[in-house]
C-alpha cells in the first residue's frame, strides 16, 4: 500500500503505525535503552525519532501503557478508584471506579511487543495509523472515512487513560476514533503536544479505505477557502437544485 499521500497533509509529525505482537517482530529494533516513558509518551518519541522501533514487557514503562496493551494488569488499589480523587479528576473513587468497566484494553499476556513505524517505513497495513495535528490539517484523513462510506464522525474518551481510547480500542472496536489530546490528564500534564492538537486513530480495517480516498478526493475544499467562498458556492448549488426541481 501506498502511504506516500499522507505527505499532501503537511503534518509537523509523522503518522505512527502500531502493531500488536505475540512474538518479536521481524526486521525491526528494540527501543533504545535508558527511556523510561508512558505509552503515550512513546508514542511522542516514535514521531520525533522517526525510525521503526518495539517496545517489549521487558522495556520500562511508567503509567498503565503495560496494562492497555495486554502486557500486565492492575493492582486492586487502581480499580477500586483510589488514583482519580487525589489527582482532583474524580470527587471519590465510586466516580474513577467507573472507568474501569470501560476503557479497553488487551487481554493481559496476549501482546509482548509493540511495534511504532513512523508511516514512510510502513510495509504493510499497520494495526492502527495513528495521526496527530491540528484539527484544520486532519479534516481530510476524517473525511477520507466517510466519502465513500457514509459514515460518521466518533470520537469517545475518558479524563485518564487515554492511551487506551487512542491506541487500543480502535484496534479492539474497529471503529476510528478522534480525541483532544489536552482533554486528558496524562498528554495534558506532559505537554506531549500543542494544545490545538487531535489525535486521529485509524484501525486496519479503515486503513485501505482511509489511504484511497485520501489519494482520489480534494483535499482542498472551495467553501473553506472564505466565509464568502462557502456561501456563493453553497448558494450556488441550492439554486441550481431550485432550477432544476422545476423540470424533475
Amino acid at each position: 500500500m501506498d502511504f506516500s499521500v499522507i505527505d499532501k497533509l503537511g503534518l509537523d509529525l509523522p503518522p505512527v503505525g502500531v502493531y500488536y505482537d505475540l512474538f518479536r517482530p521481524e526486521n525491526i529494533p528494540p527501543m533504545d535503552e535508558g527511556i523510561n516513558k508512558s505509552l503515550c509518551e512513546i508514542l511522542r518519541y516514535a514521531q520525533e525519532k522517526d525510525e521503526p522501533f518495539y517496545f517489549s514487557k521487558e522495556h520500562p514503562e511508567n503509567c498503565v501503557g503495560k496494562i492497555m496493551v495486554g502486557m500486565d494488569s492492575f493492582a486492586p488499589s487502581a480499580e477500586s478508584g483510589q488514583i482519580g480523587p487525589r489527582l482532583g479528576v474524580f470527587d471519590s473513587a465510586r466516580c474513577n471506579a467507573r472507568l474501569y468497566y470501560s476503557v479497553k484494553r488487551l487481554p493481559c499476556g496476549s501482546v509482548n511487543y509493540v511495534s511504532f513505524v513512523p508511516y514512510r517505513h510502513l510495509k504493510s497495513v499497520p494495526d492502527v495509523l495513528i495521526f496527530t495535528g491540528p484539527a484544520a490539517k486532519l479534516e481530510p484523513v476524517l473525511r477520507a472515512s466517510t466519502y465513500s462510506t457514509g459514515e460518521g464522525y466518533h470520537s469517545e474518551c475518558t479524563p485518564v487513560m487515554g492511551c487506551s481510547w487512542f491506541m487500543v480500542y480502535p484496534y479492539m472496536t474497529g471503529k476510528i476514533n478522534f480525541v483532544v489530546p489536552a482533554f486528558v490528564h496524562g498528554p495534558h500534564g506532559r505537554q506531549l503536544w500543542d494544545s490545538d492538537t487531535v489525535v486521529v486513530s485509524v484501525p486496519y480495517q479503515w486503513v485501505p479505505t482511509v489511504m484511497e480516498n485520501l489519494g482520489k478526493m480534494p483535499f482542498e475544499l472551495k467553501g473553506h477557502e472564505s466565509k464568502e467562498a462557502y456561501y456563493a458556492e453553497f448558494g450556488g448549488i441550492l439554486a441550481d437544485m431550485e432550477e432544476k426541481m422545476k423540470n424533475p
